[in-house]
């Protein structure tokens, strides 16, 4: 029985100094590929162009992040009706207003557009009192287009622009002549209006050529004020100024085709009532339409999803433009003091040559230069200390995008250690 165990005991004592040899000899290799890996799995993933995973992912996700809000607002705007910019306050006999290639009969309190033609009939008349409250007067056989109207309410910069087609036409300018720009347009002359009352005469064949001129007056308005009318030919040379009530010009073309004069209007006193007539008419169609445009206004914003059916359809007109007609100043520009919103073509603050980067944020670290970019350092992993096991120096497979790192090298297994004989 002794001499069993005594045989077995040299067989185990040598299994287990054998295993013991063998960890002891490759614990440190071991240690050090360990260490290795954990170093390279905690190091951020950089690509062949020198760009790190995270940066790459943060620059992807960015551009979608500002573009998303401006969906929203894009597509409100395309579906939101255009608004109104007037009414209609008086209607006697037949008026119509060309609009969408139709002619559409005027009543009262319809509402009037932009790059709306309105006209009135043989003995009729009509009255339009536009948002900011400028009313305009048309007697028979007249006819205007509305090119241009931009009106905030307290705004500083309003501006509005009505040719006078034909026809003679009785206006009283309000809130647009007193904080913006408002001017009337004729076939030989411009005139800007300086929040006042007149008269505007346009005959049939008033033009460069024609034998009719275009008559212009100047009245006081309801409080007796009197305002200013300034009169630049159709190119913006001044031509002269009104500021007298009761007093106008006549717009002659000079001869032998020399540039427009305007002439001092002799006014007879059978004229001077008849205007004044026309005028005391349109101060009261003013007062009627501000109502109007009020009540109207209010039920819009109470009743936001009634639309009226003969709104224009500017589908397949760039810019608005009026149907079948030349191309004409709009309020489809931007409003005077409103900014360009971001994520639209030609707005500021996007860079359609790189990705686009917010005024003030910081650059991203480790990406490199794109093009509408300025380069950027390559990305490092800073207090990297070398491992145990791993020769420095030595050449070996590189992955892309990563600093020449050192191929790992196993040390040499140990030599096993000689166990010591069994002494018998």
């Amino acid at each position: 029985m002794s001499g069993l165990f005594n045989h077995e005991r040299p067989c185990i004592l040598q299994a287990h100094l054998r295993s013991e040899s063998i960890v002891t000899a490759h614990r440190f290799p071991v240690a050090g590929w360990l260490l290795c890996c954990l170093a390279l799995a905690g190091m951020p993933a950089v690509a062949a162009d020198g760009v790190s995973e995270p940066a790459r992912l943060a620059q992807a996700v960015q551009p979608q992040a500002q573009a998303a809000p401006a969906a929203p607002g894009a597509s409100a705007d395309a579906q939101a009706p255009e608004e109104p910019i007037g009414n209609v306050a008086t209607v006697v006999g037949n008026a119509t207003v060309t609009r969408n290639d139709a002619a559409i009969p005027l009543k009262v309190k319809d509402e009037i557009y932009l790059n709306d033609l309105v006209q009135t009939s043989a003995k009729s008349s009509l009255g339009i009192t536009f948002n900011d409250a400028t009313t305009f007067n048309l007697t028979a056989n007249a006819r205007i287009t509305i090119d241009t109207f931009v009106y905030e309410d307290g705004g500083k910069n309003n501006a509005a622009l009505f040719e006078v087609v034909k026809g003679t036409v009785a206006f009283v300018a309000a809130s647009v002549a007193k904080t913006g720009d408002m001017k009337i347009s004729t076939p030989t002359a411009t005139l800007g209006i300086r929040g006042t009352s007149g008269v505007v005469e346009v005959p049939e064949d008033a033009s460069a050529t024609g034998r009719n001129n275009v008559a212009v007056k100047l009245y006081p308005d309801a409080d007796g004020k009197v305002g200013r009318i300034e009169v630049d030919d159709r190119a913006g040379l001044r031509l002269g100024f009104l500021s007298q009530g009761a007093s106008g010009f006549t717009i002659r073309a000079g001869a032998g085709g020399a540039r427009f004069a305007a002439v001092p209007l002799t006014i007879s006193p059978q004229q001077i009532l008849r205007d004044q007539g026309f005028v005391r008419q349109v101060h009261s169609t003013q007062n009627l339409g501000r109502r109007v445009v009020n009540e109207h206004r209010a039920f819009r914003r109470a009743n936001p999803g009634v639309v009226n059916p003969n709104r224009p359809n500017r589908s397949g007109q760039p810019g608005g433009l009026r149907p079948n007609g030349p191309q004409r100043q709009n309020n489809l520009q931007n409003r005077p003091g409103q900014q360009q919103q971001p994520g639209l073509p030609n707005r500021q603050g996007l860079n359609r040559q790189g990705l686009p980067q917010r005024a003030g944020s910081p650059a991203q670290p480790g990406v490199t230069g794109r093009s509408g970019l300025p380069p950027r350092p390559n990305l490092q992993q800073p207090n990297v200390q070398p491992q145990p096991g791993i020769r420095q120096g030595v050449p070996g497979p590189l992955r892309p995008g990563l600093q020449n790192r050192p191929a790992l090298q196993r040390r040499p297994a140990a030599p096993a250690r000689r166990l010591p004989r069994e002494i018998r």
